[in-house]
């Protein structure tokens, strides 16, 4: 089971970087020019053993730095929906938070209001207006949390892509220049 496991992980690879390699030469770019990452051929290469070194190169610094430029981004991208996904579910989670507060408010109102004076009514108008004013303040508070680690989780998320893809270009960029490439990002 874990050779088929394995097989099947290497076969994705190999098809993931098929469909880079297709996309980048459909976009009239090469690889390196897709990765922002500038290859000159020092040795009088080829622009086809150009293409193929840096295939070999790409395959070669996912190994060895366990990350894929592009799958990093995604990563990245998918670490921003998740925060905007939250502040809004947070957003929800809060909304109606005066009025139940409001409620939960008039019920204690009316029950001190009834045993301290006998007028339950006055008691309940301002057990109301105190619980929503409690309860909007709990949910505008819980919001600005939520907003704030939602917006520290993806900028850590960012943070840590981009970590992975300067890793990346730094293995990449060592095995063009041992092929006789000059090579900068």
């Amino acid at each position: 089971m874990r050779f088929f496991v394995s097989t099947m992980a290497a076969l994705a690879a190999a098809i993931s970087l098929s469909l880079i390699s297709i996309e980048a030469q459909s976009a009239d770019q090469s690889l390196a020019a897709t990765l922002e990452v500038y290859v000159f051929p020092s040795d009088g290469q080829k622009s086809d053993q150009q293409s193929k070194d840096e295939s070999e190169c790409y395959n070669w610094a996912v190994s060895n730095t366990g990350s894929d430029p592009f799958q990093a981004k995604k990563d990245a991208e998918h670490a921003q929906q998740q925060a905007a996904e939250q502040k809004t579910a947070s957003k929800s989670a809060t909304r109606g938070a005066g009025a139940r507060g409001a409620v939960r408010g008039a019920a204690a109102g009316a029950l001190i209001g009834g045993i301290a004076n006998d007028d339950a009514s006055k008691g309940a108008a301002y057990g109301a207006a105190a619980g929503a004013i409690h309860s909007r303040r709990k949910a505008r508070a819980y919001q600005a949390q939520t907003a704030q680690q939602a917006d520290q989780y993806a900028a850590s998320e960012a943070a840590y892509s981009e970590e992975k893809i300067e890793n990346f270009k730094k293995a990449f960029s060592v095995c063009l220049e041992a092929k006789e490439y000059m090579v900068r990002y």
